[in-house]
C-alpha cells in the first residue's frame, strides 16, 4: 500500500516506505485528505506501466474529493497514449488504529 500523504509530512516517511506493497491483482494507493491530486495522478498514470488496473481507497469526504480530482487529472496524462482510463467505486471495509471503517475504494482500470 502507499500513501500519499502531504509532502511536508515526513515524520512517518519510514513506515510508508515499509507498508509498501503490491496487491495481487495491482496496486492499492491510499488517499488522504491532503493528498496532492497532482502526485497522485502521476503514481496512478505510472501504476499503469507496470499493471493493469489501480486501486486507490479513501475514508472522507476530503479524501474522496482528492481521490477523484487525480483520476480526472490521470485520465489526461495518459490520453495521449490512446489509453481511456475507467472507473468503478465501490465500498471497502479496512481496519485503521483498531477501528472497522468504510472506505470508497476506485477500481481504475483502461478501457479496452
Amino acid at each position: 500500500m502507499i500513501n500519499w500523504r502531504n509532502k511536508d509530512d515526513n515524520k512517518n516517511k519510514k513506515e510508508d516506505i515499509e507498508e509498501n506493497r503490491k496487491h495481487s491483482d495491482g496496486e492499492i494507493l491510499k488517499v488522504a485528505a491532503k493528498t496532492n491530486p497532482n502526485s497522485l495522478a502521476g503514481a496512478i498514470a505510472n501504476t499503469f506501466r507496470e499493471n493493469d488496473m489501480v486501486e486507490l481507497q479513501a475514508v472522507g469526504a476530503g479524501a474522496i474529493n482528492q481521490a477523484v480530482k487525480a483520476i480526472a487529472i490521470s485520465r489526461g496524462y495518459v490520453a495521449p497514449s490512446g489509453v481511456d482510463l475507467v472507473c468503478i467505486p465501490g465500498f471497502e471495509d479496512i481496519e485503521i488504529d483498531g477501528e472497522e471503517r468504510t472506505a470508497i475504494k476506485f477500481i481504475v482500470l483502461h478501457n479496452s
